[in-house]
């Protein structure tokens, strides 16, 4: 009997691995194919939304545009945002899980802007004995190493330290 259930928690585990898979490699086809289809001082706000949907968030811009911010956590590896000028068209379209944008973090710095940097994180995970929260965000070090970048904050919601390691939730067990 536990020979049978164990067989079959392992066929149903192995059937969420590769429907996982299957979901994060359409997502990722998916916005391939709606970034293309987006082109800058091109694309409207209107455009943005029917390719990406509704934005996890809307930030203040500069000079009066917004930020809409597309989250791909926890499955994904990606977080975008994408700029929308004054006159209501596309300023830009990034990717901001970058080693470049991960430099910036710096000790001291407010969640706040913690998370119009880098957008919604994957996982939080509160440490309440040592007063800090980690914030995870999952990411792909180029060529293709899956990574977690980590920002670990104190009770005053600032950054204490960040760093990223290999995403240990890629593994098969």
């Amino acid at each position: 009997m536990a020979q049978t259930n164990q067989g079959i928690f392992r066929a149903a585990r192995t059937r969420l691995i590769v429907a996982g898979l299957g979901a994060v490699l359409a997502l990722a086809a998916c916005d391939n194919k709606n970034i293309s289809e987006l082109e800058e001082g091109v694309a409207t706000e209107s455009d943005v939304r029917a390719r990406f949907g509704q934005p996890e968030n809307i930030w203040d811009g500069t000079a009066g545009g917004r930020i809409f911010e597309y989250n791909r956590q926890p499955a994904g590896q990606k977080n975008y945002m994408i700029t929308i000028g004054p006159d209501g068209k596309m300023s830009a379209l990034r990717q901001v899980l970058t080693p470049e944008n991960f430099a910036k973090i710096q000790p001291g710095m407010p969640m706040e802007n913690l998370r119009k940097m880098l957008g919604k994180p994957a996982k939080v995970t509160p440490y309440p004995l040592k007063n800090e929260t980690e914030w995870d965000w999952r990411w792909m070090q180029p060529p293709n190493s899956p990574m977690v970048f980590t920002a670990v904050l104190d009770s005053d919601q600032r950054v204490v330290r960040s760093g990223s390691s290999p995403d240990r939730g890629t593994e098969a067990n």
